[in-house]
């Protein structure tokens, strides 16, 4: 699974580096140094799944506290923004040992930096009452949220920033859980 997983991320990292290279730039007034965005961000959430056993094998009243690291990448194709991401958390507090995954993203602009999205992916969770060499127990995972910038809301002028507080709300297989996350990104 997870050589599934870095084939995902590799091959998912390419169609926004593809549309880049393949843009020569600058013609509709974006640079094209701010199409193509890479980004990085720490996050912090808790996720809580049914109280009944589900059929993607995790036991009912499974939650815990987690912190979790993204990266990613954006297109910018002007209010409409493409990109995919790779996400990795380890659970600190509850049943969650550690979770990791992949997600294609699309988003809107709000503002002049801020963005509203909704992402589709797939994640892996390892429960910390299986053992070290426990079971993945995987599915989809779907969910949406915000990047708000400081320069949407006043803390900062000119018309963009490097760092966003990301709001989000996720869930896994069919509504098995839910899974509030607040953080910073930051793009480079």
């Amino acid at each position: 699974m997870k050589t599934l997983l870095l084939a995902a991320l590799g091959a998912a990292s390419l169609i926004p580096a593809t549309a880049y290279a393949q843009n020569d730039g600058g013609d509709d007034g974006v640079p094209t140094n701010t199409r193509f965005q890479p980004y990085f961000g720490v996050m912090g959430g808790y996720e809580d799944f049914d109280s009944e056993p589900n059929n993607l094998g995790i036991p009912g009243s499974t939650e815990g506290g987690i912190v979790e690291g993204v990266v990613g990448a954006n297109f910018d194709l002007g209010p409409l923004t493409l990109g995919a991401e790779g996400n990795v958390a380890k659970g600190f507090t509850g049943d969650i040992d550690w979770e990791y995954g992949a997600a294609g993203r699309v988003g809107i602009r709000a503002g002049k930096d801020s963005m509203f999205f909704g992402k589709v992916g797939y994640r892996w969770v390892n429960l910390d009452s299986q053992g070290i060499n426990g079971r993945d127990h995987d599915g989809w995972t779907y969910g949406g949220g915000v990047e708000l910038s400081p320069v949407d809301v006043g803390l900062q002028q000119g018309d963009n920033s490097n760092i966003r507080l990301r709001l989000q709300v996720d869930t896994m297989g069919n509504f098995r859980s839910i899974r509030p996350m607040a953080g910073l990104v930051a793009k480079f």
